[in-house]
């Protein structure tokens, strides 16, 4: 007999397991947990003999794997409101940046906050996305510029996950834009990104990848490849923030490089989405900045299809171009304006997130070994997760076994 902590049954899973089809639904299961991982996840009738333990009847409800989003800019200072007013007058994301604000104007609130201040400012905007079912989340650097701020960013985000139930994945992004101080001189601050900045973030072990943006505001091909060189010698994985604005071929770049993502895609062409399925890239697709910033060029997600592309969603939550923090939202918008399946949307937030952060052998589908990460819902079938607006079915969280409390009891 199988020694178990907690069992839940009277449920039914999309378990999101490649064995099963499609969702890998199951009508009458049941999971069960020890030592905060899953011993087993399926059909009540095909469960293992298991010994007593706490159980908890879900009364039919559903339980996917613990949400995850794999992109945000969550720990930051200041707001970018004013910037959304210039936006409603006409002024374009570049002309924003180029006039010194965008990106910039956080990274001038940002250097002045220290690390309680910064997460005192995104454990509201974490308990958000906590309160919708998320157990897994990464977080960027990338309004610090310099070394100080960046660490202080890194150690913020690792001190999130300490203080909340949530698995935290951190991505050092210095190669966001130029800083001020080096204004037309990205050549200079790519020799510090890559000569001081990154060794000493891998030496500190306050990354578990690197990120950049590819992009013309931002920084060339072959700038980011330096950044992506240096990080692949420091034994870090790679992401790139790619083709939003314009086809630099970011797409191919991460590819190139073994990214584990790249992310945004809306000017990728052909040939950069075939290399991504080549490298078994992800691509990243972030439905709340194409929204926010009224983007009308759609990411080509018939060509990920055709290439066997895994697509995620995320929330890119951030204070300039997708101030969001709810990942149901994103899925919503993941299916109105990109036209997913209820089936895509569903997977790119769990098991397609968790292959986006290298995290899919431990989590983002119910399966034996990987983490007791669920999220247990108030619906009556899966796509309620995606076709409604401002409503959140959350019953109860489980983070490594422990359960939150539940939120509906009808």
């Amino acid at each position: 007999m199988t020694s178990v902590d907690h069992i839940w049954h009277g449920c039914r899973l999309a378990t999101l397991s490649p064995s099963r089809q499609g969702l890998g639904l199951v009508d009458d299961g049941i999971v069960a947990c020890a030592g905060g991982r899953i011993l087993y996840a399926g059909p009540a009738a095909e469960a293992p003999s298991m010994s007593d333990a706490k159980r908890t009847d879900c009364d039919g409800r559903w339980i996917t794997p613990g949400l995850i989003d794999c992109h945000t800019h969550l720990v930051h200072a200041g707001n970018r409101a004013f910037e959304f007013e210039q936006r409603l007058s006409g002024a374009s994301y570049e002309e924003i940046a180029q006039a010194g604000g965008g990106i910039l104007s956080t990274v001038r609130a940002t250097r002045q906050a220290s690390v309680e201040a910064l997460i005192a400012a995104a454990l509201p905007r974490l308990d958000a996305l906590i309160a919708e079912g998320v157990t897994t989340i990464e977080i960027k650097s990338g309004y610090g510029l310099e070394l100080d701020t960046e660490r202080r960013q890194l150690h913020a985000a690792r001190r999130l996950g300490s203080l909340r139930a949530v698995t935290t994945r951190t991505s050092f992004l210095g190669a966001h834009t130029v800083p001020p101080e080096m204004k037309g001189n990205s050549r200079a601050y790519i020799d510090a990104v890559c000569n001081e900045m990154l060794p000493a973030i891998a030496a500190e072990g306050l990354a578990d990848a690197v990120d950049a943006f590819c992009e013309g505001i931002a920084f060339s091909p072959d700038e980011t490849a330096r950044v992506f060189a240096k990080a692949v010698s420091l034994g870090l994985p790679v992401r790139l923030h790619a083709d939003q604005l314009s086809n630099l071929g970011g797409a191919a770049l991460a590819a190139r490089f073994g990214a584990l993502s790249a992310d945004h895609l809306e000017y990728a062409d052909e040939d950069g989405v075939a290399a991504m399925g080549r490298a078994g890239t992800v691509a990243v697709v972030l439905p709340g900045a194409f929204y926010f910033i009224r983007e009308r060029q759609l990411p080509p997600i018939e060509a990920m299809r055709r290439h066997g592309i895994a697509i995620a969603l995320a929330t890119d939550s951030n204070p300039g171009t997708s101030p969001l923090t709810s990942l149901l939202m994103a899925m919503n918008m993941g299916a109105t304006l990109f036209r997913l399946t209820v089936e895509e949307c569903i997977a790119a937030v769990t098991r397609e997130a968790a292959r986006a952060l290298g995290l899919l052998k431990a989590t983002g589908s119910l399966e034996a070994g990987k983490y007791c990460d669920l999220a247990i819902w108030n619906i009556e079938r899966p796509a309620e997760l995606v076709y409604r607006m401002g409503f959140n079915p959350l019953y109860a969280r489980v983070w490594h076994g422990i359960s939150d409390a539940p939120r509906h009891r009808t």
